[in-house]
């Protein structure tokens, strides 16, 4: 892992715990290990002020933050980062019922193709997790 910012390193520390926990040790790893000259500010703010300002607060609980993302997420089509997350609500406790339930309510605000991209993103992992 690369150098980080003596002024953030306690809420990289903070956000790192919690990365690994929602996302899984081995992607956060990868993902901090790949990180080059370029990319590491990105990975370092991500960590710190994301995770660490965000995700380890601890008026929402974790499962509610995931169950959050996927909405916004889907939202925001953003196929990447949802795969992502959906990995990371299961890993939360965020059940393929409330997954479902969550694209459904987004399908109302967001239209039926931000719903039907969602649903088929979500399938691919479930898929993948058996």
């Amino acid at each position: 892992m690369k150098e980080v910012d003596p002024d953030t390193k306690a809420l990289f520390e903070r956000g790192l715990a919690v990365r690994k926990r929602v996302l899984g040790e081995a992607y956060v790893e990868e993902s901090l290990q790949n990180a080059d000259a370029f990319s590491w500010p990105l990975q370092e703010f991500l960590t710190a002020h994301a995770w660490g300002a965000s995700w380890a607060r601890g008026t929402l609980p974790l499962k509610l933050r995931s169950m959050l993302n996927l909405a916004m997420l889907t939202a925001l089509n953003r196929p990447a980062e949802l795969k992502l997350h959906v990995r990371g609500a299961l890993r939360t406790g965020v059940t393929k019922e409330e997954i479902s339930e969550i694209f459904l309510q987004a399908g109302v605000y967001c239209g039926a193709p931000a719903a039907l991209e969602s649903f088929r993103i979500a399938k691919e992992v479930f898929d993948e997790e058996v």
